[in-house]
């Protein structure tokens, strides 16, 4: 079947499927998977395969077809492609539960180069990321990744990735207030610091800071009584960015200032860099170019002092998808530069590396 006919055929199917004729749309797109020889024709068959199965709930089919699409891309050798299929590929474990493996898959997907369908599909790929995180009960990292899909679903108008994100946060809300409630009944004050602020942070997101301002308070009272300093960070994290929504830049710089003191005195490096972040946004807004430089040279010495450095080739580790090898004695390396390095020894502290691990 030659380019011609499998688009014509995958019409067809897409008609059928429309006047909800699933069955023979199916029938028909699977005689294109078997006789056509045209790669796009099959990744396009594939994909209507997978939307088809995930909207039927065969999760299990869907799986199939998105391992095949995944084969199918890489032959095609487009970046476009394959992060359509491996989101896929995390959706397809998403709905079959399997969490962590999504996590993987969404993480590969913003690890890919710059493609041209990365704005389209961001959001669904942080959606997707946030559902599994929301399974895992991971609250925080749930909400992050639902309001980088709202952001995504906002910048380019999609009203239907909107609505999908809004389905999730309140799955999200439903499991932080049936935990709030359990911890309430068990007198668990971490437990409930921990809700409070997932609650603020939700009525933040919303735009609704009235709300989120006590639930804030709350949290870092209780984050305060327990001698939780990094969750008063996050605590005040939150504080900054209602200040921030409401223009009152002096009060957010005061948060930051005092979640920053926190920051330092635990050690916390991710946290640092996200207030220096905020804080080079506000100094930019301001025009203060001495204090946003200064946040600019921190910024990039936390970056520095985060990284992993292949001891090698001295490249950081984790911008380029790259395989990685680690050595019995814990260190690590680019598989290529220890395969180019000829030394059956780790070439940090020369110790026997005999029988390497792959990360």
């Amino acid at each position: 079947m030659g380019q011609d006919q499998t688009k014509q055929q995958i019409e067809k199917g897409l008609q059928l499927y429309q006047s909800n004729q699933t069955e023979k749309a199916l029938e028909v797109w699977m005689k294109v998977l078997e006789k056509s020889s045209d790669l796009m024709g099959r990744f396009r068959v594939l994909g209507c395969l997978v939307t088809a199965h995930s909207e039927m709930g065969r999760y299990k089919e869907m799986l199939k077809f998105a391992v095949v699409q995944i084969d199918t891309a890489r032959e095609l050798e487009d970046a476009d492609f394959l992060l359509e299929s491996y989101l896929n590929l995390a959706r397809s474990n998403e709905k079959l539960c399997e969490f962590h493996k999504t996590i993987s898959y969404c993480k590969t997907c913003l690890g890919l180069p710059g493609t041209r369908a990365g704005a389209q599909l961001g959001g669904q790929v942080s959606l997707s990321m946030g559902n599994a995180f929301l399974g895992l009960s991971v609250f925080q990292k749930a909400l992050e990744s639902f309001e980088k899909a709202l952001r995504y679903a906002h910048n380019n108008d999609d009203a239907m990735l909107e609505c999908r994100v809004c389905c999730s946060l309140g799955s999200f809300y439903a499991q932080v207030k049936e935990s709030m409630k359990i911890a309430l009944q068990h007198g668990d004050r971490p437990l409930q610091a921990l809700c409070l602020l997932c609650f603020a942070d939700i009525h933040r997101s919303r735009g609704d800071l009235e709300t989120a301002f006590p639930r804030y308070d709350s949290a870092m009272s209780i984050m305060t009584e327990i001698g939780n300093r990094l969750g008063q960070v996050q605590a005040l994290l939150g504080v900054a960015k209602c200040w921030v929504a409401r223009k009152a830049l002096d009060k957010a710089l005061d948060a930051i200032e005092r979640a920053q003191d926190l920051a330092e005195e635990v050690g916390n490096k991710l946290s640092q860099l996200k207030l220096h972040c905020l804080s080079e946004s506000i100094y930019r807004s301001k025009g203060l170019q001495r204090e946003l430089r200064a946040h600019v040279v921190r910024f990039h010495e936390c970056v520095e002092e985060t990284e992993l450095y292949c001891g090698l080739c001295g490249e950081s580790i984790g911008e380029k998808n790259s395989r990685l090898q680690a050595l019995p004695c814990s260190h690590i390396f680019h598989l290529r530069c220890l395969q180019n390095n000829g030394t059956r020894s780790c070439p940090n502290c020369r110790r026997s590396s005999m029988k390497p691990g792959f990360v």
